[in-house]
């Protein structure tokens, strides 16, 4: 093996412009691909991440109360009781948020919006302070009441400021309307689609907006001891609890992998009063968003495929230039008793040494190219955001995808020349001597 490794460096090495043409060639297509999938891993790494802050926890027990069949509101009731199943029942559990929910219009002296209201307790919200880029005010004014925290872009629509005040006006799980007058202490920095129609008010204010009990909550948002915790994972905590909630006696709402907010039509035509209980996972309450991934994901895949087809023309090209520039000295081989066998793999190796070296150096410049762009904190237009969920490009590195694309197309290089490689391996020795190219 160490002899066929020689010769196939030897031969590269002769043919220095044909094999730095097509070696960049393929390290090109590689550099491309760990650049799309580290942008890939990124903005999944984003999306969870804002996601899990703004709206979901890794997994929520959540739930719906009517007080007539058609009239519902997103709520627990009783939800200390919940609270004391899932500590017993999920040992992997890091910390639970209580959040409340709602839907409400906000009214500024120069306009109004329909924003999603969520009620927290910002001392015990660490992943606010980690992910709110605050722009005006403090984040931990929020711990007074009848305060709240928006978004730059609401701000703007509301032409306010830190220190103005604005009317909240809801219907209450009764059909009144309430109003509740709160004073802006913070503007966060704009976080795309997931802060568009989201803003935070103290979960006791929510409580008096809506004139619900101290009992009563929107959601209980659970997040694991893993910062990304695997599907698997999340599955089975999500099913876990299911079972015990079920065994405790409390009617839940069968799995349906939508948000909360989409699910209010479907609950009010059901023909049911009272309290169900709905355990979700971070995937139903995003799924909305996760097309951006899903989208960017599939080009990545055509992209590939396109490159690899290039690439495939490429290498078997140059190997059957290869394999008719040297038909002589195979002859030779094979004349002195190089067995066929060893005259394949003799073109697999070199084809395999190629791609190997190739796909290493395009996976290496892709790496630096993706930690430069980080370095650079490019900001992104606007609209860009509305996907990125960020107002920065983040590429994340995942050594293990990158390793199986350096792998894949290794393999596919070395896979092309075959079929040359085995047309060299067939010919008579005697035949290939006397031929003149």
């Amino acid at each position: 093996m160490l002899q066929l490794l020689l010769i196939a460096t030897r031969n590269l090495v002769q043919q220095r412009r044909r094999t730095l043409l097509l070696g960049g060639a393929i390290g090109g297509v590689t550099a491309l691909l760990v650049i799309l999938i580290e942008l890939s891993t990124g903005l999944r790494s984003t999306i969870l991440r804002s996601a899990t802050t703004l709206m979901t926890g890794h997994v929520n027990v959540a739930g719906f109360y009517k007080i007539t069949a058609g009239q519902s509101a997103p709520v627990v009731t009783q939800y200390e009781k919940v609270l004391g199943i899932v500590q017993r029942t999920v040992p992997e559990l890091d910390y639970i948020v209580e959040r409340g929910r709602g839907w409400a219009k906000v009214i500024s002296d120069t306009g109004s919006v329909q924003i999603g209201i969520g009620g927290v307790d910002i001392q015990h919200e660490p992943g606010l302070h980690k992910v709110l880029r605050i722009s005006k005010g403090k984040l931990d004014d929020l711990a007074q009441p009848n305060t709240i925290l928006i978004f730059e872009e609401q701000a703007e629509k509301l032409g306010v400021t830190v220190g103005d005040t604005l009317t909240l006006s809801a219907p209450t799980t009764r059909g009144t309307n309430n109003t509740l007058d709160v004073q802006v202490v913070a503007i966060a920095r704009n976080l795309g689609l997931l802060s568009a129609f989201n803003a935070f008010i103290p979960v006791g204010s929510l409580r008096a907006l809506y004139q619900f009990r101290e009992d009563t909550t929107g959601a209980l948002m659970l997040y694991l001891k893993q910062q990304e915790p695997s599907a698997k994972l999340v599955n089975d905590v999500h099913a876990r609890l299911r079972n015990a909630l079920e065994k405790a006696g409390y009617a839940l709402m069968d799995h349906d992998n939508k948000p909360f907010w989409q699910k209010f039509e479907s609950v009010n035509r059901e023909d049911w009063t009272g309290q169900k209980l709905d355990v979700t996972n971070w995937d139903d309450e995003i799924s909305f968003v996760m097309y951006t991934v899903t989208a960017l994901d599939v080009l990545t895949g055509v992209l590939t495929f396109v490159l690899l087809v290039i690439i495939a023309v490429g290498v078997m090209n140059t190997m059957w230039i290869a394999i008719r520039e040297r038909t002589r000295e195979v002859g030779t081989l094979r004349a002195i008793g190089m067995q066929r066998s060893r005259v394949l793999w003799m073109f697999v190796t070199e084809a395999f040494v190629l791609g190997l070296s190739a796909t290493a150096l395009g996976a290496v410049t892709g790496m630096i190219i993706c930690g430069l762009l980080n370095a650079a904190q490019i900001s992104v237009p606007t609209g860009v955001r509305l996907f990125l969920m960020s107002d920065k490009l983040t590429l994340l590195i995942d050594p293990l995808k990158i390793a199986l694309s350096v792998a894949f197309i290794t393999f596919c290089t070395s896979a092309i020349s075959l079929i040359p490689s085995l047309l060299a391996a067939r010919m008579k020795p005697i035949t290939a001597m006397h031929y003149i190219g």
